[in-house]
């Protein structure tokens, strides 16, 4: 019987008018979901159509002979991004796919999560950068790239989606679709890809895959998907055992059936195979012996190592060059070959400036694709270099030079990214999506040797119709119903507005949805966890620029600020944490104006953690025992969030310390 239906559906779907040139062949999972959005659907075509013709043109563009008889597709080859909201279960899923593809020997020790290969990502436990692999599937290549799930790499999504034809939406089964999870799929639907929803982690106790589809679903009609996009097929799965299925009771013994729904459901690459050579980069990478490599999918043309080319910027500034060599994806590797043809991924090295959204094109007759486009940051820091009396003794690179050449470095890779000078010549302004997308390139330059000092997060404004206007988010909290209040009163004081709430999976669990001033988020995340013990969730997403919301307060205490120079003592530290909750122990050096703990009360406390016992011959004076409480350690998530106005932090290879701003603390006296 569903066979029949399948057959039925998808030879009446032929006869249909298609809105977009490429037909998705795959049949919805849920009947009643799709009869529930038959209406709106409707309502919206006019809408849709004009989305359609938009997304032709960008394609037309973006291939000079689009349309015309020499356009082809090419059968042996499937280029797919895995996208979704954080935790998902998107890398385990790829680990899954890679093992039943035969990648790896039989006999070969294999890592969890072997796509999540730098070591900030094996430590947070996310997907920072979006990596390239491939597996071979009956005769047909599948190019799979993994993408970021935090919304403060979203950058690395936007860029990825201009080198594939679909996309594997993964989705919790308990969870369902998340902030993440919205912003990825409008981003695909955008390009006009094809989507095959995963419904990951099917074997949870919780799972409740009828209202994750039907969610899914929702968002589909939301986002102003066509009508084929809203044709999506489901494929129900656990990465984690590596079993897949049409049906979440009916799994398969292995991922064979989304192996088969990427082959059914995602397009051949159309490409122009006799056209004008044409590859956008999307991507860069490192290599000391290779140098700069480009890797982008091959639109047009034939690609040969020893080839002269023409690099065209996005202004129509062209140069030439030479491919050295060239690499195509092969597994979990990359593997040289001597020339690609259009439709494929593919590594290119020779160009040691080549830069990503240039365009490799023919000697002879090449012209640019467009441009990738990014969307602007949200949040600005400063970066400047230490000033600290301690500056020097950790970090390898301290000055303004070192601290602006990795800077603008920076930015060859993450387009996301802005990077301004500053006030003086040893400041510099950094933008970027959000606190943790800074977050990590701190981590990293402090790894790499660097000592430098930056700023509390500010967000970027805007002045629109003479009217300042900030950026807004939407920020989705899980937490039990029994600080719900607690939560909720926080939230308003923040200037957040509720727009939803209803139960979520875990059972006592409530799923609150804000939309709150980027400000009101700095610092939030402890103060949610605090008011919640520890057990809420908190996920947020870009939504918008809207009018100023006024002003708010994001901290009621002051901080402990160290009285002068010197050693602390267990003696100083006795009396010192009665006034509040400190971050040093005895024995460790400190400096005049560094912030050495939290203070009970509002505004800032001097005192005093070096001081000695006077040593006397008064029996009263005799040794007694001292107990501490255990000072509290902060990360550097941590420190960035808890700082103020007046505040600094000090970054350095083996410390993270806070101290105030000796540059605002003047203009305040």
């Amino acid at each position: 019987m569903a066979m029949q239906a399948a057959t039925t559906t998808t030879a009446a779907r032929r006869l249909a008018p298609k809105p977009q040139p490429q037909a998705n062949r795959c049949r919805p999972s849920s009947v009643s979901v799709v009869a529930a959005g038959r209406s709106r659907r409707r309502s919206a075509r006019s809408s849709l159509r004009a989305s359609a013709s938009l997304d032709q043109e960008v394609k037309e563009r973006a291939s000079p002979a689009a349309g015309k008889s020499g356009q082809a597709t090419r059968r042996d080859v499937r280029n797919i991004a895995i996208v979704a909201h954080v935790d998902h279960g998107k890398t385990t899923l790829v680990d899954s796919m890679l093992r039943q593809a035969k990648v790896f020997r039989d006999n070969q020790v294999v890592q969890e999560r072997i796509m999540d290969s730098n070591d900030l990502e094996r430590e947070r436990g996310i997907t920072i950068l979006s990596k390239n692999t491939s597996i071979t599937y009956k005769g047909t290549k599948i190019n799979i790239i993994d993408t970021p799930g935090h919304s403060d790499f979203g950058g690395e999504v936007e860029r990825v989606l201009n080198m594939v034809e679909g996309v594997l939406l993964v989705v919790d089964s308990v969870e369902g679709p998340m902030p993440q999870t919205r912003f990825v799929l409008k981003k695909a639907l955008e390009f006009g890809h094809a989507v095959v929803v995963v419904v990951n982690k099917i074997d949870r106790p919780t799972a409740r895959p009828e209202f994750v589809v039907n969610s899914t679903f929702e968002l589909f009609i939301e986002l102003n998907a066509t009508d084929e996009q809203c044709d999506f097929q489901t494929v129900y799965a656990s990465g984690i055992k590596g079993k897949a299925g049409l049906s979440p009771e009916n799994l398969g013994d292995d991922l064979g059936p989304l192996f088969e729904a990427i082959l059914r459901c995602i397009p051949e690459p159309r490409i122009e195979k006799d056209g004008a050579l044409q590859l956008l980069v999307s991507n860069t990478e490192y290599d000391e012996h290779k140098g700069r490599i480009a890797i982008g999918r091959l639109h047009a043309g034939e690609l040969q190592r020893g080839m002269e080319v023409k690099v065209c910027t996005p202004d129509d500034a062209c140069r030439i060059s030479k491919i050295s060599e060239l690499f195509v994806y092969q597994n979990f590797s990359r593997v040289p070959v001597d020339n690609v043809s259009a439709g494929d991924i593919c590594a290119v090295c020779g160009i040691n400036d080549i830069m990503i959204g240039e365009t490799i094109a023919d000697k002879v007759s090449g012209t640019p694709l467009p441009t990738i486009k990014i969307e602007e940051p949200t949040v600005r820091m400063s970066f400047s270099i230490n000033t600290s009396p301690f500056v020097g003794k950790e970090g390898k690179y301290v000055t303004s030079r070192n601290l602006r050449d990795r800077l603008y470095r920076e930015l060859e890779r993450n387009l996301a990214m802005k990077v301004e000078d500053g006030e003086t010549a040893d400041t510099f302004l950094v933008s970027g999506r959000g606190t943790l997308h800074l977050t990590i390139l701190i981590e990293n330059m402090r790894r790499e040797g660097f000592e430098f000092m930056i700023g509390p997060p500010k967000v970027i404004n805007k002045t629109v119709d003479g009217k300042l206007q900030e950026p807004y988010e939407i920020a989705a909290v899980e937490v039990p119903e029994e600080y719900m209040g607690s939560v909720v009163e926080l939230l308003g004081k923040r200037r957040g507005q509720m727009v939803d709430m209803q139960p979520s999976g875990p059972e006592g669990t409530t799923l609150l949805k804000y939309k709150i001033p980027t400000r009101g988020l700095i610092g939030l995340r402890n103060a949610v966890l605090t008011a919640s013990r520890g057990t809420a969730i908190l996920n947020t997403i870009f939504d918008s620029y809207g009018p100023w919301a006024g002003d708010l307060s994001s901290r009621d205490q002051g901080s402990l600020v160290a009285f002068e120079d010197g050693s602390t003592t267990s003696y100083a530290l006795l009396n010192a944490q009665e006034r509040g909750i400190l971050f040093v122990s005895p024995g460790q050096d400190v400096y005049k104006g560094q912030i050495v703990g939290i203070h009970q009360r509002p505004g800032d406390l001097a005192i005093n953690v070096c001081k000695k016992k006077a040593a006397t011959n008064v029996r009263s004076n005799k040794e007694t025992t001292v107990v501490l409480d255990e000072a509290l350690s902060y990360s550097l998530d941590d420190c960035i969030e808890f700082i103020q106005e007046d505040e600094l932090v000090e970054v350095t290879p083996a410390s993270i310390r806070m101290c105030k701003n000796p540059k605002v603390s003047k203009k305040n006296r």
